[in-house]
């Protein structure tokens, strides 16, 4: 046994055979992703084949993300819950919109990931429109305390 795999319980790599390596190869460029941003309809965006390399399904995922991100915007400066609300339903209430928030967040972020060029454009102008919104179409501060949700920060 090599000295350097002692972690590796006893376990070698065995040679792959070449069907195998084929079927291998295979998968590996199927499962690849792109690490750098690129611009192009031919992306997967939050599921595995979605949108498909299809046009009008790619709209529809950026129509999908930028709605997510003015949402966010959205839930993180708009007040629900009324002065003088009973307590223990206002903090049930706040415990869920805060996990709302913070799952169409981590949705938005996913969907970054894809590093595809149109999908981060319309997350971030999704989330400058839920800004403009809130906050200058309501004429709040930005730094007003009243919200319901402390700001999301990043």
């Amino acid at each position: 046994m090599d000295e350097h795999m002692h972690g590796m319980g006893g376990m070698a790599p065995s040679p792959p055979s070449t069907a195998n390596n084929t079927m291998g190869s295979m998968m590996h460029h199927k499962m690849m992703m792109h690490m750098t941003f690129f611009w192009g309809k031919d992306t997967d965006i939050l599921f595995q084949n979605w949108p498909g390399g299809k046009s009008d399904m790619y709209i529809l995922a950026l129509v999908f993300v930028f709605v997510m991100s003015v949402f966010v915007q959205l839930l993180s400066h708009t007040r629900f819950i009324k002065p003088g609300s009973n307590h223990v339903a206002a903090g049930l209430f706040k415990t869920l919109l805060f996990a709302f928030r913070v799952g169409l967040a981590y949705l938005v972020m996913l969907s970054i990931m894809s590093f595809n060029g149109g999908v981060f454009l319309v997350a971030v102008l999704g989330q400058t429109l839920g800004f403009l919104i809130t906050t200058f179409a309501f004429s709040k501060s930005p730094h007003d305390e009243g919200f319901d949700l402390p700001p999301i920060s990043c």
